[in-house]
């Protein structure tokens, strides 16, 4: 009998570099960037204001493509993609967790989490069976019909981190996610995000600067200057 195939690293860059601009206006943010994360990690990202954070989960989020190196999520390359291509990736393999939770004033919770799997080709009623199904695994079982302003901020997080797993894209990239909330709420919030990983096999990777949560990642990597640095050098 034959082994089974290697499974593909969830994440997997090789001298990555990304310039910004040309000839003497020319900014390098990454600077050979080597990383390989597996499917099913809780790893945070944490650095200073321009170390290269927001380049880096740009990239992953396959919103900017590498000046240089390889990039790959899930075996697909992300190198030399044209950009039309990119949106394509974004639906299949990512949810998005912003810093502002980002909701529609207007919707309720199991709308706002429904509208984006409508756009991505869901019907009606499937996308609020789907947003209610996930409202429910993040503890909002009960506010399915509340707007954002009847709701306190972790809950609205809440509603940010189902519409992010909804329709079940295999990553989860969280830009500053505890941010704006209370020590409780961005514990919970945090504790959420790392039972995707144990419990849902989602992999995130967390942009924070949030001491009070770091000993919920599975891996810390730090930037310092467009470079991953050890721990023992980041300042």
């Amino acid at each position: 009998m034959s082994a089974p195939a290697p499974v593909a690293p969830a994440i997997e860059l090789s001298d990555v570099t990304k310039t910004y601009g040309s000839g003497a206006l020319a900014f390098q943010a990454l600077k050979g960037i080597d990383m390989r994360v597996e499917a099913g990690e809780f790893v945070m990202l944490i650095g200073p204001s321009g170390s290269g954070k927001t380049t880096l989960l740009s990239i992953l989020g396959c919103v900017l493509s590498p000046t240089t190196g390889t990039a790959a999520i899930f075996g697909e390359a992300l190198h030399g993609r044209r950009e039309s291509e990119l949106p394509r990736l974004r639906l299949e393999y990512i949810g998005f967790i912003f810093q502002g939770h980002n909701l529609m004033s207007a919707l309720t919770a199991e709308q706002n989490v429904a509208v984006p799997l409508e756009l991505r080709g869901y019907s009606h009623h499937a996308a609020l069976v789907e947003a209610r199904e996930v409202l429910t695994s993040v503890g909002l079982g009960d506010k399915f019909k509340k707007r954002p302003e009847e709701l306190s901020g972790g809950q609205r997080q809440r509603v940010a981190v189902a519409r992010a797993i909804a329709g079940r894209p295999p990553l989860i990239l969280a830009d500053e996610p505890t941010a704006s909330l209370d020590a409780e709420s961005g514990m919970q919030v945090t504790q959420l995000l790392k039972a995707l990983c144990t419990e849902r096999g989602h992999t995130v990777i967390c942009v924070t600067h949030d001491s009070r949560i770091y000993h919920l990642a599975d891996r810390k990597i730090f930037l310092e200057d467009g470079r991953i640095v050890p721990e023992d050098q980041a300042h």
